[in-house]
């Protein structure tokens, strides 16, 4: 078996364990992998496991699975993370640097993926007859574009077994926390259509603009609501990200287009949530949502989340955000997000990932596993 040399010259003083995850997380952070572009990666992840003797496979569109992938005695357990990252910001290669792993992907999620590889390999190594549970990994591709290109929702539905599992742990960043749940997104396209004309006789022409400006100005009024699920407070939002318009500086314009994305609770229905956004919106203008990707169930009751929890003293929280946990649930799969990445460093020109943060969710993980 062969491993990445730990670069320790480079290194702010860490342990051993923590130079080897950072010395991974490089390893994966110069390999690209942008969203359609992840085949190079998935190659890799599979040949690093296959090498150290993990039980691994092509599950094909660049997916991955190592481990145990359908339950049996024990409960199930799954490791998930995506391979893709946003475009690049000049921040490939990456640099081992005062401690932290610097480059595109760090935080989201490469030293997810760099946890994940050296606890398959560790537990390869080792006698796991006696452990609590079976543990499986998964790496997907296409996480970062709209829920509908995701490789996670295809490869539940083509691997059954997959469906069997107690808990899936998704790896976004949370910074050490323990994440529940996650809202729903719902992105739409908002049409005001007026009466092109002569803006020196804007009173012959009915301007698009001006009805944009009432109908933004009337969603900018409505407040975030705040929705307590199983002591957890997930608070609901609309917000306007984009307008276009208008096609010269003497012509009132006959159309304007605005972007507006939603973010809805968990126990709220893609359904119920569209209709919302519809009845929030379709006075104003002619609504139509292009894709709603549904929000992620709490995972009231199961003991393997306390169990986790435990392990670490994690801090519990709600995830305000959209992650892969919701296709997990929508395939009858509790999941939970915890991962060594801090949430404000995904998609910066300067992401990075703290070395002792991948060795604490290393150790919070291995305890969760182990026996």
């Amino acid at each position: 078996m062969v491993r990445p040399r730990p670069r320790l010259d480079t290194v702010s003083p860490v342990s051993d364990l923590a130079a080897r995850l950072a010395s991974r997380t490089l390893e994966l952070v110069d390999i690209p992998s942008q969203s359609r572009s992840e085949e190079a990666l998935a190659a890799h992840v599979l040949r690093v496991l296959g090498d150290a003797g993990v039980p691994v496979r092509d599950a094909g569109d660049t997916c991955v699975l190592a481990g145990v992938t359908e339950r049996g005695t024990r409960p199930l357990i799954l490791l998930a993370g995506h391979l893709d990252t946003v475009p690049a910001q000049a921040n490939i290669p990456g640099r081992i640097e005062d401690g932290a792993v610097h480059g595109l992907g760090a935080a989201d999620m490469k030293g997810s993926l760099a946890v994940m590889i050296e606890l398959a390999i560790d537990r390869a190594g080792r006698d796991t007859g006696a452990d609590p549970v079976d543990v499986g990994l998964v790496f997907f591709g296409r996480e970062e574009l709209p829920q509908v290109e995701s490789a996670l929702a295809p490869l539940l539905d083509r691997e059954p077994g997959l469906r069997t599992a107690d808990l899936s742990v998704v790896m976004e960043p949370t910074a050490g926390a323990l994440q529940s749940g996650c809202l729903g997104n719902v992105n739409a396209t908002w049409t005001f259509r007026g009466r092109s004309g002569h803006s020196a006789r804007p009173w012959l022409a009915d301007n698009a603009i001006h009805r944009a400006a009432h109908g933004i100005a009337a969603l900018s009024e409505v407040a975030p609501v705040e929705h307590v699920f199983d002591g957890l407070t997930y608070t609901e939002v609309v917000s306007v990200t984009t307008v276009s318009g208008g096609i010269a500086e003497n012509v009132i314009p006959d159309l304007v287009a605005a972007h507006v994305n939603y973010r809805y609770p968990p126990g709220m229905s893609a359904q119920d949530a569209a209709a919302r956004l519809h009845e929030l919106c379709d006075g104003h203008g002619d609504l139509q949502v292009t894709s709603n990707a549904p929000s992620g169930p709490v995972p009231v009751g199961n003991a393997l989340v306390e169990r986790l929890r435990a392990s670490g003293d994690l801090v519990v929280e709600p995830k305000q955000a959209w992650t892969p946990v919701a296709e997990f649930g929508a395939a009858g799969v509790d999941a939970v997000n915890f991962g060594p990445g801090e949430p404000p460093q995904a998609h910066t020109r300067d992401e990075h990932v703290a070395a002792d943060a991948l060795e604490r969710a290393y150790r919070v993980l291995d305890t969760f596993l182990s026996a």
